[in-house]
């Protein structure tokens, strides 16, 4: 049986499971169990701090595929499962583009092997900030079984730790004012989303949308703090390893933004793009038209948690 027939067989199982069950109106739960999902893949930079944010937020679990890390990412993921933080970790050796799947999968882990009631699946480059300080207390109180956050990029700051980066994105109506890239960080995010456990079915490309029976929809306070792009050159290295495996990807759908950025290295035209990426070629007018704003959550979050600052 191959990927694609197992996942299909798992989703048509899940969907006459919850069926049965029809109609149901979701339980409140005032402390739910809170699992998050992570796909890594050389996150060493970003990865602990992840995991630090997110714990202090209330996150009870971690659930972590590494596909074919070669820096010291596995290394932090054994510490963390080892003070019990991590509770699952699949590391997968396929080269190929199969994010949906690899996220389903762990989807499944949570709740079957470890009994959430609401999942996050995010990315090492997100930070998911609730206002109260707690994502389960926001989640306690939604009333549906998907809860829609908005997104927004930070500006990469040269010389500083990602999460010390303080300057928020706004974003930009006409890009061609600013000669922006057509995927640049001043594009309007897609937010993501956290779902329930109960009526899951399968999970969408990029951890923005979620088939759930039924499919109930609110929008919540929980922000993400997306740190999409660093530096230049670790820019380059992700674009080029992205859009290397995305060709591998039997599935055409998803993946824009990689196809796009692979084809300009192929071109020897990825350097100059970052500077439209990231707004460099027009920055004080950015700041000056408010489309770059001082915002200081993030680092205040871990000053307080791990240190006083200055």
């Amino acid at each position: 049986m191959n990927a694609k027939t197992e996942t299909l067989l798992r989703a048509t199982g899940r969907f006459f499971k919850a069926l049965v069950q029809w109609p149901f109106t979701p339980k409140r739960i005032a402390e739910p169990r809170l699992i998050m999902t992570l796909l890594v893949k050389n996150e060493e930079e970003k990865l602990e701090r992840n995991l630090l944010f997110h714990h202090a937020m209330g996150v009870d679990g971690f659930i972590i595929t590494d596909n074919n890390s070669t820096d010291g990412t596995m290394d932090i993921i054994r510490r963390y499962q080892e003070r019990g933080w991590v509770l699952d970790v699949v590391e997968e050796p396929s080269t190929g583009y199969e994010q949906k799947r690899w996220v389903d999968r762990m989807v499944v882990l949570a709740i079957d092997r470890h009994g959430a009631d609401w999942i996050i699946n995010a990315d090492a480059d997100e930070l998911w900030y609730a206002p109260s300080g707690s994502l389960k207390t926001e989640l306690a109180r939604c009333p549906k079984r998907i809860l829609r956050c908005a997104a927004f990029c930070m500006y990469p700051q040269e010389g500083r730790p990602f999460w010390e980066w303080n300057q928020r994105v706004l974003p930009v109506d006409v890009p061609s004012r600013y000669d922006l890239s057509p995927y640049s960080i001043f594009q309007p995010q897609r937010g993501k989303v956290a779902h329930r456990a109960q009526g899951y079915l399968h999970i969408a490309m990029g951890n923005h949308k979620v088939a759930m029976l039924p499919r109930t929809v609110a929008q919540g306070d929980i922000v993400i703090f997306h740190y999409s792009v660093g530096d230049r050159q670790t820019f380059m290295q992700k674009m080029i390893q992205g859009g290397r495996e995305l060709e591998k990807h039997s599935g055409r759908h998803g993946g824009a933004h990689w196809r796009y950025f692979y084809q300009l290295y192929r071109e020897g035209r990825l350097s100059e793009e970052y500077d439209r990426v990231v707004g460099n070629n027009s920055f004080d007018r950015l700041v000056a038209d408010g489309h770059i704003v001082e915002d200081n959550t993030v680092r205040d979050f871990f000053c307080n948690l791990i240190s006083p600052c200055d």
